[in-house]
């Protein structure tokens, strides 16, 4: 059982380097004359990929780690903590408007929100606020939908991601703590979850 447990965290741990590699070699096998045209527009889409992640992640990894130094944690906790209530709704999608970019440059900012002591429904709002009222997402859609469709959107994804928020944490074990870097809890068991 043991043995099973370790090379399932193997497997966890290398799957993403060995995909990444089976999508260049298919890439390479395409370029280099192979018929695998599919191969050659995965490599290219994995290259943007990838220099779309070196261009966000490092400014945003840089604006966690001043947020991490230069805001209090009493300060989270007062306007987006367990206690703040729905007053934290409005800092929470305000939060998430001002971004930009993509999904998963939102991820290192909910992780130091719920460091600092932000409740988890606040986080998974900030997650789907982010995912759809950006507000260069919004500028697109109004320009090419039009206002009113963009308002009546907003009204109802909104108080979606409230429900969802409230009910995640809800689900969530009342002693939950996110994993510290090195953390035994980060690692995968043999069921494949930590």
């Amino acid at each position: 059982m043991r043995e099973r447990g370790k090379i399932s965290s193997v497997v966890a741990m290398f799957w993403p380097f060995a995909l990444v590699a089976a999508v260049a070699g298919l890439w390479a096998y395409g370029r280099l004359g192979g018929e695998l045209a599919y191969g050659v527009r995965a490599g290219e889409s994995l290259l943007d990929f990838l220099i779309e992640m070196a261009l966000v992640l490092p400014p945003m990894f840089l604006l966690v780690g001043l947020f991490e130094v230069w805001v209090p944690r009493a300060v989270v906790e007062r306007h987006a903590g367990k206690r703040a209530g729905f007053a934290a709704i409005p800092w929470m999608v305000l939060l998430a408007t001002v971004q930009a970019g993509p999904l998963y440059g939102a991820f290192p900012v909910a992780v130091g929100l719920w460091r600092k002591g932000c409740a988890p429904r606040n986080v998974f709002i900030y997650l789907g606020a982010f995912s759809a009222m950006k507000i260069p997402m919004l500028t697109f859609e109004v320009a090419f939908l039009g206002w009113s469709f963009s308002l009546a959107r907003t009204l109802i994804t909104l108080p979606v991601f409230i429900v969802i928020g409230v009910v995640m944490e809800r689900l969530l074990p009342a002693d939950y703590r996110l994993p510290e870097p090195g953390d035994p809890r980060a690692v995968v068991n043999e069921e494949g979850r930590p």
